[in-house]
């Protein structure tokens, strides 16, 4: 395993590198949680090679211009393939929105449905140990101190391994992905349709309790006053909603723009008019494909709950929910996943109908709030709708949001969460 330091030695590697068609990349960063910097790149070349002896280690701690080499002539080069995982992290140092033609081994594996791939997550120690059979994978170097110098020997055996556990990843998703996702143009909608009839026959009354279970626990709950047991934690979220024409009127008064997208429901298209054609207000139109089957098969009918909420037995309904989910999560996995195939394999073979699922489309328009907002003000007509205030919208207005003078109105919402069976996915923050 090459170990770089000298300046010259990593841009002439690099310049070599440039000519390759794909590369498995890492990087490793120092003070990631509080001021991050970007510490080692780990290249892998060779995937063949599962000894790490063919990883090279760039230390470019403090080395911005070899960072930059690195950049211009691999990461923004669309020739070469860079494949890494939970890419989205690793590219904040490594050309942000200007790197080209990355493979994420992370979205590759959330392409794989959990009924093929029946992990807890998909991180990469997960991945690991459960496709190359590589047991207790030691990650204690991924929150180590990688601002420290000289490195140690287990910080640099970490970091040539990881990009060699890395292509072994990705060899191994290839290989499902291209055979449980065949190309639409040569699927047989016949047999699908049959294959999904036969799983939906076992999915659909699960399905159904479940979906009782769930409902008869998070109401129970709210009747014994219970925001937390030992199989689900129920928690409230308020919706704030305002109007559209006092949110306009405010960010016109303050002097700036809220840039997001708009639905122009039936009712807005009917209070615009004839100006719903204007080009000035730039509209969207959005195509979407809905799948239903055409063959209905009989519901059981099942035994309704006759106790008042505030009698149910938590417990039990607890007990029967993690009774059923295992086999619930894996059919319900299954059967998206064949929906998908068939709805993909209609679009593409140009079907509409088959003995078993109908192909529908419906289209949304879309504008931003910003040049609706300066439009129907130019124009001089209003508009009677409520606009949601996200996250974004109440940052963007600051202080600002207290001169609202009209009546807000609050919409309460109650969201319920199992315990025990929640995935752990790798998040876009951390950098493992």
């Amino acid at each position: 395993m090459p170990y770089l330091t000298a300046a010259n030695d990593i841009k002439t590697l690099i310049s070599k590198f440039a000519q390759t068609q794909i590369l498995w990349i890492d990087t490793e960063v120092a003070d990631y949680k509080f001021s991050p910097k970007l510490s080692l790149i780990q290249v892998l070349a060779d995937s063949t090679d599962l000894t790490g002896n063919a990883t090279f280690v760039l230390d470019v701690l403090d080395k911005p211009e070899l960072a930059a080499d690195f950049i211009a002539e691999i990461m923004v080069n669309s020739d070469i393939e860079k494949v890494l995982h939970n890419a989205s992290y690793d590219i904040r140092f490594l050309g942000n929105d200007d790197a080209k033609n990355i493979t994420c081994t992370l979205k590759l594996a959330r392409k794989i449905p959990y009924y093929i791939l029946p992990l807890p997550n998909r991180q990469l120690k997960t991945l690991i140990e459960a496709l190359c059979g590589i047991p207790n994978v030691d990650k204690e170097e991924q929150g180590g101190d990688w601002g420290k110098r000289p490195l140690t020997e287990k910080q640099l055996e970490y970091a040539k391994m990881d990009v060699v556990y890395l292509a072994e990843v990705h060899r191994h998703l290839v290989e499902i992905v291209d055979e449980y996702c065949p190309d639409s143009t040569t699927e047989n909608l016949t047999a699908l349709g049959e294959q999904y009839q036969e799983i939906e026959a076992q999915w659909k009354p699960l399905d159904s309790e479940m979906t009782e279970i769930k409902e008869r626990m998070k109401t129970g709950m709210q009747a014994q006053k219970l925001t937390d047991n030992s199989y689900f934690k129920l928690s409230s979220s308020t919706t704030m909603k305002v109007d559209f024409m006092t949110l306009a009127k405010l960010a016109e008064n303050q002097g700036f723009e809220l840039n997001f997208p708009l639905t122009l429901t039936k009712e807005i298209q009917k209070q615009l008019g004839e100006f719903v054609s204007s080009p000035s207000l730039q509209i969207e139109e959005i195509s979407s494909f809905r799948l239903t089957s055409t063959i209905q098969q009989r519901r059981k009918s099942t035994q309704k709950s006759t106790l008042a909420p505030e009698d149910e037995d938590l417990i039990a309904l607890g007990e029967r929910h993690r009774e059923l989910l295992p086999e619930w999560k894996l059919l319900d996995s299954e059967i998206e996943h064949l929906k998908e195939r068939v709805k993909n394999a209609m679009i593409v073979q140009k079907k509409s109908n088959t003995p078993h699922f109908k192909l529908g489309s419906s289209s949304i328009l879309k504008v931003n709030f910003a040049t609706l907002a300066r439009f129907v003000q130019s124009v001089g007509i209003q508009l009677d709708f409520t606009v949601t205030l996200t996250e974004y919208i109440k940052k963007r207005l600051g202080e600002a949001i207290n001169q609202i003078d009209v009546q807000i109105e609050y919409i309460n919402s109650w969201r319920m969460t199992a315990k025990a069976v929640e995935e752990v996915e790798e998040d876009d923050d951390i950098p493992f």
